[in-house]
């Protein structure tokens, strides 16, 4: 572990002291505004000093066996925060008082890493005990797993507490479907405070990860309800995709995000998207939607990967903030998928 932070220090992001200077600027972003004042980076410095360290732990070994988990971790984050803000309701399971969003559209069958977020949460209460919340678990989980990815490092603001609800609704409603339109796209993001820079940065998550046949279907086959392609798609990528995701049935096969480099945080997403090789729809239309700031903020990204690290950063620490549970609000769960 201590080989790593050496070599990670030499590691130069040019733009990373200025993220960071941007990230804590003394007020809010987006609908938690003000709650920097509350959140801070330091926050379990006393309470928890081992829990970077634990949390860390966990995740190497856990990446190190299944890569794909990082990208997992990420979208457990990026879930989480879009449906009523990050307060972990994503964890919760069915009981009598719940309606788990698990079983929501864009959760069920495919969200994952449950088990990595239960062995933190074990060992942080077996040190610090009904201290570390299960929200901050999740934001810095989702940080650590691009870190061993190859992706930047960034302190996040923490002390957000873990909220007593979940909303099945909200998590079919909130959370951007895969087949998006761009307008869609930049009026959810909207919705959460975060703007166009927002959407066109965190999208550059997909540069890991994996994505179901059943969520790109529609562009092989039927893109505009008229039995055809989607005829952005690369010929040769388009015949590939073809294999993997039939007309009907497989349902949950899988294709890489980034099939050049599926498990390195990079820029390479980008530029795939240039070249006609974005998965997704919602992934094709930062470029292809009509829209002149998201098509030339791809190209930015594809051109310079430490502008992309240092807009992500940024980006990721906002989106962290959406309506924060602080103070006596909420709890912090003992378990993370059951209420105290």
């Amino acid at each position: 572990m201590a080989s790593f932070k050496v070599l990670f220090s030499l590691i130069a992001f040019p733009f990373l002291s200025c993220s960071l200077l941007e990230a804590f600027p003394g007020s809010g972003y987006g609908q938690g505004g003000g709650s920097y004042l509350r959140l801070t980076p330091e926050f379990y410095d006393y309470s928890c000093p081992q829990a970077n360290e634990i949390i860390m732990s966990v995740l190497e070994k856990a990446i190190s066996e299944n890569p794909r988990m990082a990208a997992s971790l990420l979208r457990l984050h990026f879930h989480d925060c879009f449906v009523q803000g990050c307060d972990a309701s994503i964890l919760l399971d069915d009981s009598d008082a719940i309606v788990s969003e698990k079983n929501s559209g864009p959760n069920k069958n495919s969200i994952r890493g449950f088990e990595v977020i239960d062995e933190i949460k074990a060992k942080l209460e077996a040190v610090c005990p009904h201290t570390v919340s299960c929200a901050d678990v999740l934001a810095l989980a989702a940080r650590d797993s691009i870190v061993l990815s190859g992706g930047p490092h960034w302190k996040v603001p923490l002390g957000r507490r873990d909220s007593k609800t979940a909303s099945l609704s909200r998590s079919n409603t909130d959370i951007p479907a895969p087949n998006s339109t761009i307008q869609t796209l930049v009026t959810q993001f909207k919705r959460q405070g975060l703007g166009v820079e927002d959407l066109v940065a965190l999208s550059g998550g997909h540069t890991i990860g994996v994505a179901r046949c059943v969520t790109f279907r529609q562009r092989l086959y039927n893109q505009n309800g008229n039995n055809q392609p989607d005829t952005t798609l690369e010929k040769t990528y388009y015949n590939g995709l073809q294999k993997i995701c039939p007309k009907v049935g497989g349902d949950n096969n899988i294709s890489p995000l980034d099939f050049a480099s599926p498990v390195k945080f990079d820029n390479t997403y980008f530029k795939l998207i240039l070249w006609g090789k974005g998965l997704l729809n919602s992934d094709e239309v930062l470029l292809t939607g009509n829209m002149h700031q998201t098509m030339e903020l791809v190209k930015s990204y594809a051109e310079d990967e430490a502008l992309f690290f240092h807009k992500f950063v940024k980006s990721m620490v906002k989106m962290g903030n959406i309506s924060p549970l602080t103070g006596s609000k909420g709890e912090i769960r003992k378990n993370c998928h059951l209420l105290n």
